[in-house]
């Protein structure tokens, strides 16, 4: 039964005549309507809603949540993605009163509490990434990367020199030349060895006085640090240009290694995945960046700062790129950065990684005999594997695993992601999952693996979407319902 009600519309469980509540008729003069709105503003016909009691609707909506997959309810090994379980403390602590209660608008006297906390936790954010200038603005990690090359261009601007090239390795992020391409740079992408690193004769190809900016993801969306990443940040410095570090997979390195030590001149964080904060749904989100000290004029405005008589946004800052969010950012998602902070301190982060790296690990050297990983016996947050031997033999691949494994109750990896691995399959396991879950999981894809091709073709088969037609829904999409569908 509950089933079949969460396969079925609103609409199509309605019955005319029923209600939540019955209200009596009104016994109060209405006049005129006609006379009151203006003609066209008044329904000839009432709205065709759908008419059920609370139940109905109740029951509808918490039979559909049951059709959900969620951090709460499943393993999400999504690499890159870094879906990890968040503190539900840091959920509760940042719908305090005083905290969600705050008009964006109150006047800075009457905001000290909260001005405090995003100064703190602007100073752990320099700390951690050995950058000390910061703006809590972006809204999230691309709107971070668009908001430090907006700024990387006013510098350039600033000292009369017109470049206009950024270099991207090819296992970057999308976001990396989208965000690039929006300020108005030529993206131009560098190959990887077949190790995955950068290729630094490629690079010295590229890098000359055109040359703003190389931006690079490190630890990389492979899952290995960059080695190399003293040489390309002399290489790039010596040409005038900067180096952006593309903060998605902190989580690898928190207390260990810091991005301005290693050369940095830039990075955002996405507190979702190295801290604590929502994931998903479109919001919401934050991409706090971090500067050395020569880009720190030309940071958005206002900022957070600390004088004599308290706290305050200060907008004195004539450089400024100016405001790229509006009041101060999504301010729930840096507290909860600022409680996992302050939770787990200096010697708990370095843990996170730690753990973060060594369940990567763990689970890469439990899977690499059933899916082969192309790029290394050893990773750091998340690793890469590949079905493409899979293909060729069986004629299965990754998308067919990753529907498949819906039907064990694990969410899929990423799959096809980097595009510098043939019939790529990402994982990541996170620190918060446990040895029985990770073994659990490498148990599925065992069993999976033993199963016909034409079953894993055809998956899955459990849930009550299978496999719709991708490019149809883009190319055609039906944004709303109708009663011939």
């Amino acid at each position: 039964m509950r089933n079949q009600q969460a396969s079925q519309l609103l609409f199509e469980l309605a019955a005319p005549g029923r209600r939540a509540n019955l209200l009596p008729e009104c016994d109060v003069p209405t006049g005129d309507l006609g006379q009151r709105y203006p003609a066209g503003a008044l329904r000839e016909q009432p709205p065709e809603l759908p008419e059920l009691s609370e139940g109905d609707v109740v029951r509808h909506f918490t039979n559909l949540s049951t059709l959900n997959m969620s951090v709460d309810t499943h393993f999400y090994p999504l690499g890159s993605c870094t879906m990890k379980y968040n503190p539900k403390r840091n959920e509760r602590l940042a719908s305090l009163p005083g905290i969600v209660d705050l008009h964006p608008l109150q006047p800075d006297s009457a905001s000290q509490g909260i001005l405090e906390l995003l100064y703190e936790v602007q100073g752990y954010f320099a700390e951690i990434s050995g950058l000390p200038s910061v703006s809590l603005q972006p809204a999230a990690g691309a709107h971070g990367e668009l908001t430090a090359l907006m700024a990387a261009a006013a510098y350039y601007r600033d000292r009369g020199e017109q470049r206009s090239k950024v270099l991207v390795p090819d296992s970057a992020h999308g976001t990396n030349p989208a965000s690039a391409s929006m300020v108005g740079f030529k993206s131009i992408m560098i190959r990887s060895r077949a190790d995955g690193s950068v290729d630094m004769d490629a690079l010295r190809e590229h890098v000359d006085e055109q040359t703003a900016v190389f931006m690079i993801t490190n630890p990389s969306t492979l899952g290995l640090f960059e080695n190399q990443i003293s040489e390309i940040a002399d290489l790039v410095h010596q040409a005038g240009g900067l180096i952006y570090l593309d903060g998605a997979n902190m989580n690898a390195i928190l207390g260990i290694a810091r991005p301005g030590d290693f050369g940095a001149d830039m990075m955002h964080y996405n507190p979702h995945k190295t801290f604590s904060g929502p994931h998903g749904g479109g919001g919401p989100g934050a991409g706090p960046i971090c500067v050395r000290d020569f880009l720190d004029p030309y940071l958005p405005v206002p900022r957070v700062a600390k004088g004599p008589e308290g706290f305050y946004l200060d907008s004195n800052h004539p450089q400024s790129i100016g405001r790229v969010r509006s009041f101060q950012g999504n301010i729930g998602v840096l507290v909860r950065a600022y409680c996992y902070i302050r939770a787990y301190g200096a010697t708990g982060l370095k843990d996170v990684s730690r753990h973060a790296v060594l369940n990567a690990n763990y689970l890469l050297a439990k899977l690499k005999h059933l899916l082969p990983v192309p790029m290394g016996d050893r990773c750091m947050h998340e690793f890469v594997a590949s079905a493409q031997q899979l293909k060729k033999d069986r004629g299965i691949t990754a998308m067919d695993l990753a529907k498949r494994l819906l039907d064990f109750g694990f969410h899929a990896p990423t799959v096809y992601f980097p595009l510098t691995v043939p019939e790529a399959i990402m994982i990541e396991p996170t620190e918060t999952e446990s040895k029985e879950t990770m073994d659990a999981f490498v148990d599925a894809i065992e069993s999976i693996l033993e199963e016909p091709a034409e079953q894993l073709q055809t998956a899955p088969q459990s849930t009550m979407v299978t496999r719709p037609d991708e490019v149809k829904a883009a190319r055609q999409p039906r944004m709303r319902w109708t009663a011939s569908h």
